[in-house]
């Protein structure tokens, strides 16, 4: 029996395995398993036909299975298979939960709710041929990415952001700005979200992904003054792009959720904007995805999201993994429930059955469930921004 054929089921099956169960990454396999367990949670039915099904057929076509080892291989790939098959059933469920998620943070009949000029465009079924056979690729061609744009005057590499727009250039186009994530200390734009910015920019958005200063150099609040940086930029300059940036949003990923939603609630604090103090950083809407909700690294409670929940927070839309190995879904929940308390503007919730931390890097089922989502509650909140206010 091949060794290679052996290592391979027995990766997927590790993968599979975590993904089903995930280690607490505190813990010493949290590491590994999150590494092991991202890739088949998200990509399951990759893992199948390319790493189980196709190799086993080939074993089964040299005759290099007739061994006890290698009828052991096959069991092993087929027990891994049934493992695999719950990961899917589990992502395949995620768009009905968060179309009820939306109904609950939303109200009933909320899609009714949406102009008719932004509801023709949006997504109703998922991009199947992208999830099954690109789910790794996340260029366009019909987007067009700028890169290395300077915002900051923070050296060549931290204060620069990507802008993505569509090729065509449409006028008044809606903003997102994405946040990575890195625990603070890592990560860089054009990883996380790209399928987000990618189907937006596609949708006739201009979207950014940028770089922020990173510890140990600088400590909380640098980073948010680098996101504050980043939305005044926009004001200043992406009309040149096409954009409108009276409409803008700002989203994040883990660390970068963080930032973003500090950002959504602390709007236009010159305490924040050291230099551009008469800047505009207000946000139409926040995307919290699989953030961080606590304090910055054993500094005070004012660098919590949670101290600065007040009444004019803007709309918020909360997605999390339920086995989150890094962030426990409670921490969400209970950020979600605080805004609803105390927010006059909606909060959606969306708990992610079976959702690891980074779900958002592939064009995985779950993650395009997100993206939909993520495009009909901006259509909404903007909806909402044109009628006329009694």
């Amino acid at each position: 029996m091949p060794v290679g054929y052996l290592f391979t089921v027995a990766l997927v099956a590790i993968g599979t395995l975590f993904a089903l169960r995930p280690v607490p990454y505190s813990r010493p396999l949290g590491r590994p398993s999150y590494y092991f367990g991202l890739a088949a949670n998200e990509l399951p039915f990759a893992a199948f036909f390319w790493m189980l099904l196709l190799p086993t057929a080939l074993a089964f076509a040299d005759g290099d299975i007739d061994s006890a080892g290698g009828w052991a291989a096959v069991a092993l790939a087929a027990v891994t298979a049934i493992g695999l098959a719950v990961v899917a059933y589990r992502a395949l469920g995620e768009r009905p939960r968060i179309e009820r998620a939306m109904t609950e943070g939303l109200g009933a009949g909320w899609r009714a709710a949406i102009d008719a000029d932004l509801s023709v465009g949006l997504r109703r079924r998922p991009p199947l041929a992208r999830i099954l056979l690109l789910p790794i690729l996340k260029r366009r061609l019909d987007v067009r990415r700028v890169a290395n744009l300077a915002y900051g005057d923070a050296g060549h590499r931290r204060n620069l952001l990507d802008l993505y727009h569509h090729r065509s250039r449409p006028s008044g186009a809606p903003v997102m700005i994405h946040l990575h994530g890195g625990t603070y200390s890592g990560g860089h734009k054009n990883s996380q979200s790209l399928p987000l910015l990618y189907h937006l920019a596609g949708q006739g958005w201009v979207c950014i992904s940028a770089n922020y200063r990173l510890r140990p150099h600088v400590q909380h609040p640098d980073h948010l003054i680098d996101l504050k940086k980043i939305i005044a930029w926009v004001r200043e300059h992406a009309h040149e792009y096409g954009a409108d940036p009276s409409t803008l949003f700002v989203a994040g990923s883990s660390a970068g959720g963080h930032m973003a939603a500090l950002a959504a609630l602390t709007q236009n604090d010159p305490a924040l904007q050291p230099g551009f103090e008469d800047a505009d950083t207000s946000v139409t809407g926040a995307i919290y995805l699989n953030g961080w909700y606590g304090t910055y690294f054993g500094q005070g409670p004012e660098s919590s999201p949670l101290a600065h929940i007040a009444p004019d927070a803007p709309p918020f839309l909360v997605a999390h993994g339920d086995l989150d190995p890094m962030v426990p879904a409670a921490d969400a929940r209970h950020f979600a429930d605080r805004l609803r308390q105390t927010s006059a503007n909606p909060v959606v919730y969306a708990e992610l059955r079976g959702g690891n931390h980074a779900f958002d890097l592939y064009h995985s089922v779950r993650f395009e469930a997100v993206v939909d989502a993520i495009e009909a509650f901006t259509a909404w909140v903007r909806s909402r921004e044109r009628t006329p206010k009694p």
